[in-house]
């Protein structure tokens, strides 16, 4: 009698040659700290992000639209928002990711693009 077992193994990034050894650094630095890809989550979820200086909380609504608060000028109330994804704090973006270590980006409906301060964690709503 012959058992087979299936391991669901994640999709890791492999190093470019076409990129600097900076950008794949980023990159392979961005799998280990871990975060969430909105492909991986469904309409309906709740994200608690803690940066620097906020506490966001995001509702995601699906293809890349969220409802975000938790900052007093941009969004004292839940607002409309897409998730463009996170940076390094340059213009190179891993989109759909939310990153710890990393800059959250979104698109404002009144103040376009926003850059949060640096993502210290990221996680379901309890």
């Amino acid at each position: 009698m012959t058992t087979t077992t299936t391991i669901e193994v994640p999709q890791l990034f492999e190093p470019s040659p076409h990129l600097s050894d900076a950008v794949n650094h980023n990159i392979v630095q961005s799998e280990i700290e871990g975060g969430v890809h909105l492909r991986d989550i469904l309409p309906g979820t709740v994200l608690e992000v803690e940066t620097e200086n906020r506490a966001y909380t995001i509702r995601y609504q699906g293809l890349g639209q969220a409802l975000i608060s938790g900052h007093p000028v941009f969004c004292p109330e839940p607002v409309l928002v897409t998730i463009h994804g996170s940076t390094w704090g340059g213009s190179m973006i891993k989109t759909g990711f939310i990153g710890r270590g990393m800059r959250l980006e979104f698109g404002h409906p009144t103040y376009l693009p926003i850059t949060t301060s640096v993502i210290r964690d990221v996680r379901a709503a309890a």
